[in-house]
């Protein structure tokens, strides 16, 4: 892969901390997330809409979203100690961007998943959160498998 120097330093020193507290991995797991998750909601609307219209979204995901995920899942080992919420959505981006560097899961497979998992009427703020909340948790309980240190 030609972007393997990126992990060469986190694989020899690999810790579960490393992994979620790397900010070169948050930065690149900030578009990462970004883009999976406008893409999955851009699919789950346009299959629940009423109106047979594709919709194509452009969105951002919460700080807190990530962050209750993140704690949702019991992760919190892969943050920092007293770590805020900004901390804490950080680690999750620094996991899916290591799991997605490592080639443990495509971007494809990412949204998939994302999509796969929303449910409700994400058109309503409150059920967006809920739903996007719940979906990032249970990917990130997917991931572990991927992210066990020996």
């Amino acid at each position: 892969m030609p972007y393997e120097f990126l992990l060469t330093d986190i694989n020899q020193n690999l810790t579960e901390k490393a992994i979620g507290t790397d900010k070169g991995l948050a930065k690149i797991g900030d578009s990462i997330v970004n883009l999976t998750y406008s893409v999955a909601k851009s699919i789950y609307l346009t299959k629940n809409s009423t109106s047979n219209k594709i919709v194509r979204t452009g969105m951002k995901v919460s700080k807190k979203i990530l962050a209750e995920a993140l704690k949702d899942a019991n992760m919190k080992k892969f943050a920092k100690s007293r770590a805020d919420a900004h901390d804490l959505a950080d680690t999750v981006e620094s996991l899916i961007a290591y799991v997605w560097l490592s080639e443990k899961m495509s971007t494809k497979e990412i949204i998939e998943f994302l999509s796969d998992n929303f449910s409700g009427d994400i058109n309503d703020r409150i059920q967006e959160v809920n739903s996007a909340r719940l979906a990032f948790t249970k990917l990130l309980n997917l991931i572990k498998k991927f992210l066990i240190v020996i």
